[in-house]
């Protein structure tokens, strides 16, 4: 089961046109349960660096986070779960942009992607 959630997941990356190289380190817990990690480099040397840990029987990751960097290595965004600002009402999810942090439901890899390439687009 978690090896099929890390196909998928390698499946959507070679989907997108925009990314230049991209490198996965996965380890397998048990049959439903393990870690990947990720490096994403875009066209224009933007960077996605992601971690989830899922376990396929819980809707929902464990622990993740994308954080999105342009080419001199700063912020752009990143969405996580750390269990800090309970203010939030999507509390433990957030987003962070620059300074600010704003409230976020749990994204997918496809989402993030999708966000990265419409932010590629409008010129960041």
């Amino acid at each position: 089961m978690i090896e099929t959630y890390f196909a998928q997941l390698e499946k959507t990356l070679q989907e997108f046109r925009n990314i230049r190289s991209y490198t996965l380190t996965k380890k397998v817990y048990n049959f439903k349960q393990g870690f990947v990690s990720g490096k994403v480099v875009f066209e224009d040397n933007s960077r996605l660096d992601f971690t989830e840990v899922r376990d396929t029987d819980v809707k929902g990751k464990i622990k993740y986070r994308y954080q999105y960097m342009n080419e001199k290595n700063e912020l752009i965004f990143r969405y996580d779960n750390a269990p800090h600002h309970r203010e939030i009402s999507t509390y433990p999810h957030h987003k962070h942009v620059s300074e600010e942090v704003e409230d976020s439901s749990e994204p997918v890899l496809r989402e993030v992607l999708f966000e990265i390439a419409w932010k590629s687009r409008e010129g960041q």
